[in-house]
């Protein structure tokens, strides 16, 4: 069920755009699955808090972002903004995951590490994977901003979804060594 909930909101900002640009024309369709993907946010941290009684960090800082960059791309009707939008994001969490390591504090275990327990190197090398992530996907949004259409870009970011996912699948898979190692010591 909470699997299926955290895919909700992007589900019903696919829907929206690809039904309603035939009838509204493109950027319209956009300002509209915008704000539906903004109330899916909203509906489904709403029904997580309801579920557990609290939001995790990383839920709260998700629709801080969804609400701060839905209300922009709203009130500038812009679709370069929406494309580029993606890239100053990954861009932001490798500048801001590399500022914190070099500051000698993994940014990434201060807002996961009360979820999983797991040891300094672990952390520092999910830290690093992350900005390795975070720049490769930034790359590859600039790219598909500069060289597609506007629907092909948002096929792209409905479909793109796989990276994230196969990114978090690899991680589950690379400390879950530590998680066993950890539990039976």
């Amino acid at each position: 069920m909470k699997q299926l909930l955290d895919f909700m909101p992007l589900v019903l900002f696919a829907l929206s755009f690809f039904g309603l640009r035939g009838s509204h024309g493109q950027t319209d369709a956009m300002m509209i699955a915008t704000v539906v993907l903004m109330a899916a946010t909203v509906v489904q941290m709403s029904i997580l808090y309801a579920m557990e009684r609290r939001l995790s960090h990383m839920h709260k800082l998700t629709l801080a972002l969804i609400l701060t960059f839905g209300l922009l791309t709203v009130l500038l009707r812009n679709e370069q903004f929406i494309k580029w939008k993606p890239t100053a994001f990954y861009i932001a969490i490798a500048v801001i995951l590399t500022a914190g390591l070099f500051l000698k504090k993994n940014l990434l275990h201060l807002l996961l590490g009360n979820q999983i327990s797991l040891p300094n190197h672990v952390w520092l090398r999910l830290a690093q994977a992350w900005i390795v992530y975070s720049l490769a996907m930034a790359l590859l949004n600039s790219y598909v901003a500069l060289k597609f259409t506007t629907a092909q870009w948002m096929g792209f970011k409905l479909w793109g979804y796989i990276f994230p996912l196969c990114f978090v699948v690899a991680q589950t898979l690379y400390i879950a060594r530590f998680l066993r190692t950890r539990d039976n010591s």
